[in-house]
């Protein structure tokens, strides 16, 4: 089902268990695009504050979701103290 119809169907409250189903799918494709965008961002030379800014999320609250699932050949950039 492609992604258009999905977000369709979670948005059309007459049937909940279709919908409940369609945001549970739409939540999964959510983590994966956004993963492949942190890797991407840190490949492109920034920061975890760069890219927690870019999400409306803390360096923390970044650090914390994706440190361990990201690429680890990723020379991610340290910020200077």
């Amino acid at each position: 089902m492609e992604s258009t119809r999905v977000a369709d169907v979670a948005a059309d409250t007459s049937d909940p268990r279709a919908g409940l189903r369609a945001v549970a799918s739409l939540r999964a494709l959510t983590e994966r695009l956004e993963l492949g965008q942190v890797e991407a961002g840190l490949r492109a030379g920034m920061t975890w504050l760069e890219v927690a800014e870019a999400l409306g999320v803390t360096r923390q609250a970044v650090h914390k979701k994706y440190a361990k699932k990201i690429d680890q050949t990723i020379p991610v950039p340290r910020r200077s103290r």
